[in-house]
């Protein structure tokens, strides 16, 4: 049984690679879509695959997030996961294209969950623009800088993994501006024309990060919003081998979440929102937390009975032997405490190393 993924766009749903790859399935917003085909649509989801995770921008309309979020509380349902991803829209469609080709893994419904944050710092995502001034979703020294230039030239920007923005044009005294920080790993390149030429994309940017292939796309009915103009070519650049998508999420530490019991990996499960049982902080530490008191008060208890009783026989054997028994479940308790804590410590020292993940250039 596969794990349903699900989309908040029709710009989100890229063709498939292989005639194996699933769809996903499309929500609607709500004010094109009733609430209970929605709400019923859900259930047939769950219902057919077990679990459904739900990817969507972080620059979704408030109404539309409630509806996801009435949608998961109605069910009452844990097996629903919503994952926000900063993304531009063009990028969250390659992200859930990425997800639609490991469903048919056999990853579990958390860690396939959790590959959603970990496969985006792995998407080269931009676009070329005319024109930066109403640019919102890359730091303000950015656009700020970008709006004394001159308002013919254009710009290529890169959101993601990090933000950058040059020139593309040669400039007043024919000086080449410095290029976009490119992937250093096989990539393949997915463009989207808005009302703009795309010859610097196919012709210069493809070139310079050395991508495998140039795929054209629909433009996301979103792009032209989220970027802050109608002029514009976006591109997105991510590894298109599913053994080495597979082979990048395998590589990742998984745990298994001390709250809804799913493999998760990362520093949060996908599912229930809980912190990974590592660390500080987590639900873990804090339900043993209390148990050393109640051991302190017991071996209290026993001191008192045994000084008023003045060390004499009067106890009965079977009043003693429970005390034995409980002083040893006590000593038991505080040793295996004591070890769990240890191992808490030892894991949140190498907290560092546990978000490590491989290398695509090794894999």
């Amino acid at each position: 049984m596969t794990t349903a993924i699900a989309v908040t766009s029709h710009g989100h749903m890229l063709p498939p690679p292989d005639r194996h790859t699933p769809r996903a399935h499309v929500y609607q917003a709500p004010d094109e879509q009733p609430f209970d085909v929605a709400l019923a649509q859900t259930q047939r989801l769950i219902d057919q695959n077990g679990h459904l995770i739900v990817v969507h921008p972080t620059t979704l309309p408030k109404p539309f997030l409630h509806r996801l979020h009435a949608i998961r509380s109605v069910l009452e349902s844990d097996r629903i996961a919503l994952m926000p991803t900063p993304l531009p829209p063009l990028g969250t469609a390659v992200l859930v294209r990425q997800l639609r080709q490991l469903s048919l893994c056999e990853f579990s419904p958390g860690v396939l969950g959790a590959a959603v944050r970990l496969l985006s710092h792995y998407i080269y995502a931009g676009a070329l623009l005319s024109s930066v001034a109403k640019l919102d979703h890359l730091p303000l020294s950015y656009t700020t800088a970008a709006r004394s230039w001159n308002p013919k030239a254009q710009f290529a920007v890169l959101a993601t993994p990090t933000p950058q923005l040059v020139r593309t044009d040669s400039g007043a005294r024919g000086v080449v501006r410095a290029a976009l920080t490119g992937p250093q790993f096989p990539t393949h390149l997915t463009y989207a024309n808005g009302q703009l030429n795309s010859d610097w994309v196919t012709r210069s940017l493809a070139p310079q990060w050395r991508v495998g292939s140039v795929q054209e796309a629909y433009l996301p009915a979103e792009a032209s919003r989220w970027w802050g103009t109608a002029k514009l070519v976006e591109f997105a650049a991510a590894i298109p081998d599913v053994s080495v998508l597979y082979r990048l999420v395998s590589s990742v530490r998984r745990d298994e979440c001390h709250w809804c019991g799913l493999e998760l990996i990362g520093d949060r499960c996908a599912f229930c929102a809980a912190p990974a049982p590592y660390g500080t902080g987590s639900r873990r530490a804090a339900a043993v937390r209390p148990a050393p008191a109640r051991k302190r008060s017991g071996s209290a208890l026993s001191s008192r009975t045994a000084s008023a009783s003045g060390g004499s026989s009067s106890v009965t054997g079977e009043d003693e032997g429970d005390r034995t028994d409980n002083s040893r479940r006590g000593a038991g308790l505080g040793a295996f405490l004591k070890q769990r804590h240890a191992a808490a410590a030892a894991r949140s020292d190498s907290q560092s190393s546990h978000a490590v993940v491989a290398d695509p250039r090794g894999l």
